[in-house]
């Protein structure tokens, strides 16, 4: 389980970084930036990892972290697109887009609102997929509120490629 603290804390390195990514994904004619593939040794809550992958719930936690830094700092710029489009599956990407244009909210939050901290738990896997429990935090105190999403991640390419409540 990877823990994460409010986004404003940290939000300059994960600011940063996105930028870092959207210029690479901008530039790359890659499909994954060499930094993504580099072995990372992280010190986290959850099991440090190293190789050249990182499990498909870290990928979910890379894209969260980045995702709500982005929609923080610029309110869904190009960031945030240059961000879906490299964590996101085309095919998710149309199903946001019509979901969002139904709801009047972004769809990978499922609100029209940031959250303020999130958390990714890994789950099942199955048929070439895996899946991600989201916890989304939107207030603090002695009575945060929280909603939950479930993230499907292709194993195969690591994207994300399902958002679901």
């Amino acid at each position: 389980m990877l823990r994460f603290r409010t986004p404003q804390r940290h939000g300059g390195r994960h600011v940063l970084g996105g930028a870092l990514l959207a210029t690479a994904l901008l530039t790359a004619t890659a499909a994954v930036p060499a930094a993504a593939a580099a072995p990372q040794a992280r010190t986290t809550a959850a099991t440090v990892r190293t190789g050249t992958g990182s499990p498909a719930y870290q990928q979910v936690a890379h894209f969260y972290a980045a995702y709500i830094d982005a929609m923080s700092a610029e309110g869904g710029g190009n960031l945030a697109t240059a961000l879906r489009s490299f964590y996101l599956t085309p095919h998710l990407r149309s199903e946001l887009s019509s979901w969002e244009k139904r709801n009047h909210a972004d769809g990978v939050f499922r609100a029209q609102n940031t959250p303020l901290a999130f958390r990714v738990t890994p789950k099942d896997s199955g048929a070439g997929h895996t899946w991600s429990a989201v916890r989304l935090t939107w207030s603090t105190g002695k009575h945060p509120t929280y909603t939950y999403l479930t993230v499907r991640s292709d194993l195969q390419t690591g994207r994300i490629s399902g958002i679901g409540a």
